[in-house]
């Protein structure tokens, strides 16, 4: 019977867990032994008594996990100290966050495990149910607006009172991918007037269809700026300098910024200047999601509110992390999902098909080299 084995995240304010009690009941019952390290899901309000209740059995000592692992899942990928307690032959399912640091990969690598990077899962309409990008950045794209609220001095929806009449307050969002597209629904449904951008034609109607106004030069090169994938691509010089004009006039005029806009594997573009933060009005609230990769603001700061201007600019890294229960519970369900495509049920175990276009596409280290275009170009 092969094991899993879920250690307790070290990686820097993660309070996500790669299982949850729902999850580890239907992998025990598909044929896994699972062991879970004390403490791993309490940072999401699970406690070990849930997770043996499940039919996990909990260990101590992370070291004893890996040591008999089959396979393993993590949220983060495993940090330079973990990489010693890998065995060989492992499978690991996590995030992999290959742009963030070389020499991690290459410690991984070594491992001679066999990695997967869920991030990497192809965005094809079989692939939904294990698209951790989507699953989180939906939690990631509401709790953005949330917090931009928090930090904002005004109420949301116009109201009309025998005092006067507030106005509503005015979002603007960088980005309509899942994050801006979920940032544009909470936005509207607590009362803002809405507008959003983004460099892919499809994003237009989307962002339409839920209440927003687009915003963006609808030019030749906008006509072709989506891979067939589904991501954005990187605009020219020339685009950026005609789009950053027209946002400079736009964000003038905002209340609260969400900025959204990632490019997998590389550092996050820069949305908004300095010289445009110091057009807002005063009292404005800028919540850059993109901090972690290098943020979409040029004033944003990694996991600090920091003022520049009157304007508060928020950089909170792992935004799905601060809704940790839900989020453990969505990721954990991408990776049972994921381990469905290496069980082999008549065999009982787990096995690699390289010919499946997931498993390859989301395939990032095995015999101990680095196999992804991602981290390998």
């Amino acid at each position: 019977m092969p094991t899993l084995f879920v250690p307790a995240e070290i990686a820097s304010g993660e309070t996500r867990c790669a299982v949850v009690p729902e999850t580890i009941s239907k992998l025990v019952a598909q044929g896994l032994d699972i062991t879970v390290q004390s403490g791993a899901g309490a940072s999401s309000s699970y406690d070990d008594a849930a997770f043996e209740a499940a039919g996990a059995t909990i260990i101590k000592k992370a070291k004893d996990g890996y040591a008999k692992a089959d396979l393993i899942f993590k949220v983060r990928p495993p940090q330079i100290e973990e990489t010693a307690l890998i065995q060989k032959n492992t499978i690991i399912l996590s995030l992999f966050e290959g742009y963030v640091d070389a020499k991690r990969n290459t410690a991984i690598a070594k491992t001679g495990a066999t990695v997967f990077g869920l991030e990497l899962v192809p965005r094809i309409s079989r692939a939904q149910s294990m698209d951790v990008l989507s699953s989180q950045s939906n939690l990631a794209g509401y709790r953005a607006v949330i917090e931009g609220a928090y930090e904002f001095g005004r109420a949301f929806p116009m109201m009309m009172t025998a005092a006067g009449t507030i106005p509503p307050t005015k979002v603007l969002v960088m980005g309509a991918g899942v994050a801006g597209l979920q940032a544009i629904a909470t936005a509207k449904r607590l009362g803002a007037i809405v507008s959003a951008t983004d460099v892919r034609p499809a994003a237009k109607e989307q962002v339409e269809s839920l209440g927003g106004k687009f915003v963006a030069v609808e030019d030749e090169e906008f006509k072709q700026a989506e891979t067939d994938g589904g991501y954005a691509k990187a605009m020219s010089a020339e685009y950026q300098a005609k789009q950053q004009a027209l946002i400079a006039e736009t964000i003038r005029a905002m209340d609260i910024v969400i900025t959204t806009a990632l490019i997998p594997g590389r550092p996050a573009p820069e949305l908004v200047s300095a010289d445009m933060v110091a057009s807002m009005k005063s009292g404005s609230v800028i919540v850059d999601m993109a901090v972690e990769q290098g943020g979409n603001c040029a004033l944003s700061k990694p996991d600090k509110i920091v003022k520049a201007n009157d304007v508060t600019i928020i950089g909170h890294c792992n935004m799905p992390g601060r809704l940790p229960k839900d989020a453990s519970s969505l990721y954990a369900r991408n990776l049972m999902n994921f381990v469905g495509l290496l069980w082999d049920k008549e065999a009982g175990a787990l096995t690699i098909n390289k010919d499946d276009e997931i498993i390859a596409g989301s395939l990032v280290a095995e015999a101990g080299k680095l196999v992804h275009p991602s981290v390998t170009s």
